[in-house]
């Protein structure tokens, strides 16, 4: 019983579908469906009453000539719970609902009272009109007011239309000049930092001729070798920074205090002698010296 209520079904790995036989049925077979019924009727044979909801296990069918705006219309078999009397229903697409057919007559159908209700409703304003001549006066005006107010609302939906795609487009203008702003932008950073890249390797990188770096040398040079030039990596004019500048403050600092405390005294050079050698004079040699 639990393996009908699954809705995946277990299927082997040598399963071809292909060599599933096919049922041939005829075009207007029926099946067999389990409905409720969809509205209270009465049998016409014994008079029973049957109440919307009922449970029945009827037969459906395809009705053969008929459809509503290409839907298919579908015809239902049930049969009467007192006196098994045949009954029939179709299904009514226009309506929304479904309509009796065969052995039994609906108690209610909504969309006829809503047919007899206009059709009562259009007779009394035409008897109405006939015996007042200023009411019809008053019904047309009503009625020409009416249809200029569907007008102007019409036409406030078609400028509303126009309005909108005139905005999409201007947004999608409006968004392309903003790309093209941007883009704009963008090349213009970049080249403003290409130009202080640039700007940085002059100050870095400079180019002297090669006779005045010669000359720094102290070696000269011949015309044809002062129109060549020297790339050096400090720009041309300025002077080596003294080594103090370069230390850090601490180390400054440090240098400042020692300088304020003094060098140390110099030791004393032994004077070049007798002794300078290293020999120990002994006895009468050192009497004689």
């Amino acid at each position: 019983m639990s393996e009908r209520k699954v809705l995946n079904k277990y299927f082997p790995p040598d399963f071809d579908p292909s060599l599933i036989p096919r049922r041939r049925q005829p075009k207007n077979s029926q099946q067999v469906v389990r409905l409720m019924a969809p509205f209270s009727m009465r049998c016409n044979t014994c008079g029973e009453y049957i109440y919307k909801g009922k449970k029945f296990n009827a037969r459906k069918e395809t009705v053969e000539g008929e459809d509503y705006y290409g839907i298919k219309i579908f015809r239902f078999y049930i049969k009467c719970t007192l006196c098994s009397a045949e009954i029939t229903f179709k299904t009514d697409p226009k309506n929304t609902d479904y309509a009796a057919e065969h052995g039994a007559s609906r108690n209610f159908e909504p969309w006829r009272d809503e047919k007899s209700v206009e059709e009562e409703d259009r007779l009394a304003k035409l008897e109405e009109e006939e015996n007042n001549p200023m009411k019809a006066l008053e019904n047309r005006t009503v009625d020409s007011k009416r249809e200029m107010d569907i007008l102007d609302a019409l036409q406030d939906i078609r400028a509303r239309n126009a309005r909108n795609e005139r905005v999409g487009q201007s947004v999608d203008l409006l968004e392309r000049i903003g790309m093209e702003e941007i883009e704009t932008e963008e090349d213009r950073e970049k080249k403003l930092a290409e130009e202080e890249d640039e700007k940085l390797v002059r100050e870095l990188f400079a180019k002297i001729p090669a006779a005045e770096a010669s000359s720094s040398n102290g070696a000269g040079s011949s015309g044809g070798a002062s129109e060549a030039v020297i790339t050096v990596k400090r720009k041309a004019g300025t002077q080596e920074p003294d080594l103090e500048s370069l230390l850090p403050d601490s180390a400054r600092a440090l240098l400042s205090v020692k300088s304020s405390i003094g060098a140390p005294p110099p030791k004393k050079k032994k004077l070049a002698g007798k002794n300078a050698l290293g020999i120990k004079l002994k006895g009468k040699a050192k009497a004689a010296v």
